[in-house]
C-alpha cells in the first residue's frame, strides 16, 4: 500500500541551503520513496532554544510503501549523515528531518507522535506545506489554511525554489 507522508526539513549550521538540497536528493534516492512535491525554501527565526542562526526550512511530500517506523528511521539516517548532534533541545543543527504527517494516522507512540505535536503552531511547517498542497489538512487540527491564522506573527521569508 502506498502512503502519503509529509516531511519537514530544517538546518541552520553550515551551508543550510545546500544541505536541504542534498537531504532532498538522499530521500529521493531511496528505492521505496518518491518525492511528490517540494516547497520553496524558507528562512525562519529559531523558535525557542538558545541564541542561534536563522533556520532554512522546506516541506516535502513523499509517496512510499515504508511503514511510519521505517520513515522515521530514514529521517534519522539522513540526520546522521549530516552529523546531527542532539545536545540541546531546540538547539542549532546541521539537519533536522521531522515526520509531520503519515496519511491521516494518529499515533502517540513515544518514538513517533503523529501528526507532529507542534506542526499546527509552526509557520515554518504550515507555510511551505500550504504551498505544495493548498487543500492539506492536519489530522486532529483541521485545514492548514485555517491553522495559518494562528502563526501570522512568526517571521518567515521565502528564499529559493525547491526541486
Amino acid at each position: 500500500m502506498v502512503h502519503q507522508v509529509v516531511l519537514g526539513l530544517g538546518a541552520n549550521l553550515g551551508d543550510a541551503e545546500s544541505s536541504l538540497n542534498l537531504a532532498i536528493d538522499m530521500i529521493q534516492a531511496h528505492e521505496r520513496v518518491d518525492v511528490v512535491a517540494c516547497s520553496s525554501f524558507y528562512r525562519t527565526s529559531p523558535v525557542g532554544g538558545p541564541d542561534q542562526p536563522d533556520f532554512y526550512n522546506a516541506i516535502i511530500k513523499i509517496s512510499t510503501e515504508l511503514s511510519p517506523e521505517q520513515v522515521l528511521q530514514l529521517a534519522r539516517d539522513i540526520e546522521t549523515r549530516f552529523n546531527r548532534v542532539r545536545e540541546q533541545h531546540w538547539g542549532p543543527r546541521t539537519m533536522d528531518v521531522d515526520v509531520i504527517a503519515y496519511d491521516d494516522l494518529i499515533s502517540s507512540e513515544p518514538e513517533l507522535t503523529l501528526p507532529h505535536p507542534r506542526a499546527h503552531e509552526r509557520a515554518f511547517v504550515l507555510v511551505p506545506w500550504l504551498e505544495v498542497d493548498a487543500s492539506a489538512s492536519l489530522a486532529t487540527k483541521g485545514p492548514i489554511a485555517d491553522l495559518m491564522r494562528g502563526v501570522t506573527e512568526q517571521g518567515i521569508h521565502k528564499v529559493e525554489q525547491g526541486l
